[in-house]
Formats: C-alpha cells, structure tokens, sequence
C-alpha cells in the first residue's frame, strides 16, 4: 500500500497534483449543488473544499499551485471578456447611461462601506487586515474576478512573499453576500412600497408604446400616385427610412425586387422594417392588405441561413448587394436569441442567422457563400483565443506611473486580458480574428478556469485558514460582509426607484448585476414573467465587471505598498 500512500501524501508527484485538484474541484462542485435556504453556492464551494484540503495537509509545491491559480484566472477573466465584449459599449446607449452610472455609485459605496468598517471595528496597524477587508468584499459583493485581480496585486505589492492572504475574507463573506443580495432586494420592494402586480403591468405597457428595433411585417398595396415610374431606391430615398422589400407582385407576376425595381400603383409588396417605421412607411406606400404568395409563377422560398465562413465577418448588409448580384433580400438577423432588423449598415458575425428570401437555387448560392455549415461553429477558435492572452498578458504587464502611488500601476493578469478580450469580442472582426464561440463552450473554459483558480486559493489558504478566522475575528468579517453587501443596495436602489422610477424589476436585475451575482438573478427571473430583469442584468454587468476588477487591484495597491 504504500504507493497509496505516496499518491496522496508524495507532493512532488504529477499524479498527486492531479489528483488533489481533481478531488477538491468534484467535491467542491457537488457539494455546491446543495441548497441553503433555497440558494445554492455553486461552484464557488470549490474554494471551501480546497481550505478544507489545505487545513488537513492535503497540497502540493506552492510554485505549481500558483501556476495553476494564475493560468485559471487569465483563462476566466478572458473568457469572460469575449462574453461581454460584443455589448459592452452598446450598454451604454439611451436608459443605459443611467442604470450604469447607478451601478458604478454602488460600486463606489461598497468600497466606502468596506472602508468605514475597516477603519471603526479593525486594528489598522496590522497589516493582514487590510487584505483581508479586500476579500471580505469582494466575497460580500460576490465577485470572484475581483478576488483573483486583488490577489495578484497583493503578490506584486510582496513580490519576495510573505503576502497576506485575503481568500479567508472572501471565505467569510461569500455564503452571506450571495444571501444579502436577495434579502436587501425585497427590503427594497417593503421601502418603496412597490406592488407586484403594478410593476409587470407597467412593463406591458411599456412594451406596447416604446417598439423595439426589432422586423415588423407588412403586406402593403401601392396607392400612392406619386410613387408611378419611380424606382425602388428612388423610395427609400425618399422616405429616409430602411426597409427591406422581399416580394414583389406585379400584374400577377412575383419577384424579388431589386433597386432599379419600379412601382406601378395596384402593385403588391411584401416589407419588412423596424417596427418604428412601420407606420410612416405604411403611410406613404398604402394600405395593408392580405396576399396569397402562394399563387406565383416563380418558386420563392424563406430560408434561415448560418453565417460561419470566415471571410464573411464585419461585412455590411450595405456591401454584399444581396438583391442586386444575388437577386434574394434579406429581411433579419438572429444574433444570441435576439431578432433584428437587417439593415445596410448592420454588420455580420460569425454565428448570426440571416433571414433570405429570394428563389430557391439564388438563396442555396448565398447559403453556400455564407458557409452554413453547424460543423465549422462547432470547432472551437482557439487561435484567437491564445492570440488575445499573449496580448491581453503584454498590455496588463505596462507600467502606469500614478501620482501619491508609491509604485507603477498594472492592470496584471486580471485586468490586461479582460480589457483585450472585450476590444477583441467587439472589434475583433476588423483584423479578421473570429471570436465566436459555442456558449456552451465558452461556459465550459469560464468554468474551468474558476475552479481551478478558485481550487488553488483554498488549498494555500487552508493551512493558516483556522488561526485566521475561527480563532481570530471570523465572525465580525462575516457581518460586517453584510453590512458591504446590503447598505449600497438599499441606499442606491431606494434613489433608482423613487428619483429614477425605475420598474421594480428592472431594478433587481441591475442590482444582481452590479454584484455580478447568478442566483439573485435567477430570484429576480422567478419573480417576474417578462424579461426586465436580464435587460437590467445585461446592461450593467460588463461595466460592473471591468470595475470590480480594477478596483480591488487599485485597493490593494495603494494601501498596501503606502
């Protein structure tokens, strides 16, 4: 037996190391499943269960852990990035300005919070106390990023050792944070004395007056003299309005009109535009009527066609000519579940779903133009993700000279690739990289360099883990953790609700947001049947994410190294 007892025990064995993280991280996952109060702590128990490893002997050389700790964070944060990057900067758009700047305030008083606790309940001079109020909120705030960028400031600011460690703080915090979020959210409903019911007819109401920019379908008759002889872009033209024109019926003949198509009064056609021009364009064209384009004398069809061919990637609706060279019109795009408007100006991504209508054998030339092919999506675009990294590491390894800091700022191995990888999710198309990944496969790389990131910090955590915080002030890192948690919340939510009159729904959505905090979004989705609380969660968490990353970096640098 006594290879047994070297694999478990013999530390400079592959075998162990692989062993050890392959046992914490099953174990960590499985006993994240189980649900306290009806909320679950996911795969953040993996930490736990490597603290419980740490604490019993269980570890491996410090160099491979941290290794191991830092090449799961770069893959998490980057991963993480190319998610976010394709609506980071449309998160900002009209209603987004505000929900974000309301997050950023909640950001800022979080760190307030964390302060005023530390200065009132711990001793300053002790300088593990520090880190460990860092973990504390970022386990308060439920931002696991924000403990691995914190972390790696933390070994930079002790670049010989001897760095506190912060992961009992986030340890501490974590259980009660992703809790807080939910209670202090339904205080917030008893503050404002908010009514359910009230709020989702608000957002039914809503909906029917603010159309989004989304296909609406129109059967319209030409009754408008003026537009006789005159061409099909002559009419765009003029209205100043895009729409697509997909059929086109004329004396009993139907075809897939082009540009130089001319109207004659009596004609039919089949549009589509963004419903907010529906009627101005209803009104200039005619009537709607209802039209059988069965009965035609050219076979057409309507086909959903996959765009993966690389070549196709940042090319405009407006560049392609679809109806001129192809003689088929596209009407919408599919983008992440999402219908949209094809217009000229719309650029494609890899993944997009396009809408042609045009006769069958045009409409199979433009599928095969366009790839179509599952299979190619189904191969994963490694390269452009190892390209990112080596970018991402390069741009977080710049000094940046700050006045009153005592040394260089860097954005690290958190902050380079997590800004590289957003730049890279939204304009990547632009030098020909192709960032579209599976979200199953994006989901699997997040996950698997969480856990073992989050692995690593317990295992080295554990040994000193009990000393720290059982016999130590465990317990007041636990409430005041809380107190990080709920007091922004009902002090930022109650200002969103009754300055702002933001929708009760769309308020927990940003709120779970901010906290970047899966399960209080999942309660908000539970208690609500329309989808206010993902668009609130949407809009704000990539910026939430990019500051909580810096921000913990930024805390530790300055208070640490002063």
């Amino acid at each position: 037996m006594d290879w047994l007892y070297k694999l478990f025990l013999s530390t400079d064995s592959v075998a162990h190391i692989a062993l050890l993280y392959a046992l914490v991280i099953a174990v960590g996952v499985y006993l994240g499943k189980i649900k306290f109060g009806g909320v679950a702590l996911g795969v953040t128990f993996v930490l736990f269960a490597g603290i419980v490893a740490g604490h019993f002997g269980f570890t491996g050389p410090i160099p491979v852990l941290n290794f191991i700790q830092d090449f799961g964070l770069i893959l998490f944060v980057f991963c993480i990035g190319l998610q976010v990057g394709p609506g980071f900067f449309e998160s900002f758009r009209k209603g987004g300005v505000t929900m974000n700047m309301l997050a950023a305030g909640m950001i800022c008083l979080n760190i307030i919070v964390m302060m005023a606790c530390y200065y009132c309940f711990f001793d300053t001079s002790d300088k593990n106390n520090l880190p460990m109020m860092v973990g504390t909120l970022c386990g308060a705030v439920t931002n696991t990023p924000g403990l691995g960028a914190a972390n790696e400031a933390l070994n930079t600011a002790f670049p010989h050792g001897g760095a506190p460690q912060i992961a009992s703080g986030y340890a501490c915090a974590y259980p009660l944070g992703v809790l807080g979020i939910i209670v202090a959210s339904i205080a917030l409903r008893y503050i404002c004395k908010i009514r359910l019911n009230h709020e989702e007819e608000d957002l039914t109401k809503a909906e029917e007056e603010n159309p989004h920019a989304k296909p609406h379908f129109m059967h319209l008759q030409v009754s408008n003299a003026y537009l006789c002889g005159k061409t099909l872009k002559q009419v765009h033209e003029f209205l100043n309005r895009d729409f697509v024109c997909s059929r086109f019926l004329h004396e009993g003949h139907v075809s897939t009109p082009n540009r130089d198509t001319i109207f004659n009064q009596g004609d039919q056609l089949f549009i589509v535009c963004a419903e907010e021009d529906a009627e101005a364009i209803k009104a200039f064209i005619g009537p709607e009527i209802k039209v059988d384009w069965e009965k035609q004398d050219q076979p057409m069809v309507s086909k959903r066609i996959l765009v993966t061919r690389p070549s196709m990637n940042g090319k405009t609706f407006g560049q392609l000519h679809f109806s001129s060279v192809y003689g088929v019109n596209v009407t919408r795009i599919t983008r992440q579940g999402m219908d949209l408007f094809a217009n000229r100006n719309l650029s494609m991504q890899v993944g997009d779903r396009i809408m042609v209508v045009g006769p069958e054998d045009a409409v199979d030339r433009v599928a095969n133009m366009m790839g179509n092919s599952i299979k190619r999506l189904n191969a994963p675009n490694i390269g452009t993700i190892f390209i990112g990294i080596v970018l991402g590491i390069i741009f977080g390894s710049i000094p940046v000279a700050v006045p009153g800091m005592p040394m260089p700022l860097k954005l690290g191995i958190a902050g380079g690739p997590l800004i590289i990888a957003i730049l890279i999710g939204r304009y990547g198309y632009k030098v020909h990289l192709v960032t579209y990944t599976t979200t199953s496969a994006n989901m699997m790389l997040r996950e698997i360099g969480l856990v073992l990131f989050l692995a690593s910090v317990g295992i080295k955590a554990g040994a000193g883990f009990v000393q720290t915080v059982v016999a130590g002030d465990g317990l007041k890192y636990v409430w005041t953790g809380f107190l990080i948690t709920a007091i922004p919340i009902l002090i930022i939510g109650t200002i969103a609700r009754l300055k702002y009159k933001l929708n009760y729904f769309t308020l927990i959505g940003m709120i779970a947001g901010t906290y970047t905090d899966p399960p209080a979004l999942a309660y908000a989705n539970s208690t609500c049947s329309k989808d206010a609380p993902a668009v609130g969660y949407s809009t704000v968490y990539p910026l939430a994410m990019f500051l909580r990353i810096l921000v913990a970096q930024i805390i530790i640098l300055m208070m640490c190294t002063a």
